[in-house]
């Protein structure tokens, strides 16, 4: 056998023992009581499935920014963001299902000490709802601001934008923040402090390329 056959061959044995174990550590994880993986309730879950939420978000600001700017740094800064928060929210979602657990659950439960006693008491369909709340706490942008960016352009398209995500990547660092104070799990705690690492570093290019701005 030639040593590209061997090669593809040793890959695609080895490809078949991951997903192997990979489903043997979900089936034990879910028949077992005592399953080494984390609860429904658990800052792991609660975490993956809130980051997901947020990095999609990020992910469609961006391409708007993409298809509507004119200026190539803003563009090309909007499509690694892109890039690289589509990645992490795959990981995310494969988490939940190596877990066992469900992909969507109540937001922001495994982080309720930090929001306001407001969120609480407010009455539902109104701008101070507990809704609005957490997706104010996450730096997420609002359905108006998401409609007024993708009817800029130009400076003003990237003044938006700008200004936007760096709103949005304070919340993804306070959310990261908030899971290494709750959590456990080495993986997700490393996961955790490179988002902390990654976006703090990018809220600083990104106000750099505001200030840029005519």
């Amino acid at each position: 056998m030639s040593d590209s056959k061997t090669s593809r061959s040793l890959i695609i044995a080895l490809a078949a023992l991951v997903i192997a174990m990979g489903f043997g550590g979900w089936m034990l994880g879910t028949a077992s009581p005592r399953s080494p993986y984390p609860s429904e309730a658990s800052p792991e879950a609660g975490f993956a499935r809130d980051m997901q939420t947020h990095h999609q978000q990020a992910v469609q600001l961006s391409m708007i920014i993409r298809d509507n700017s004119t200026n190539e740094a803003v563009r090309s800064f909007a499509y690694d963001i892109a890039l690289t928060q589509q990645q992490q929210s795959g990981q995310m979602y494969a988490w939940l299902e190596l877990w066992g657990l469900p992909q969507s659950g109540e937001s922001m439960t495994w982080m309720n000490d930090l929001l306001t006693e407001d969120s609480s008491h407010a009455s539902h369909g109104t701008p101070t709802s507990k809704e609005a709340h957490t997706m104010a706490s996450m730096g997420m942008a609002t359905q108006e601001q998401i409609k007024a960016l993708t009817a800029a352009r130009g400076t003003e398209a990237d003044r938006q934008f700008l200004t936007l995500m760096i709103a949005h990547h304070k919340g993804g660092v306070e959310m990261a923040q908030a899971y290494l104070d709750r959590g456990r799990d080495p993986m997700v705690r490393t996961f955790a402090q490179k988002i902390v690492m990654t976006q703090e570093a990018e809220i600083s290019a990104l106000t750099q390329l505001l200030d840029q701005l005519d």
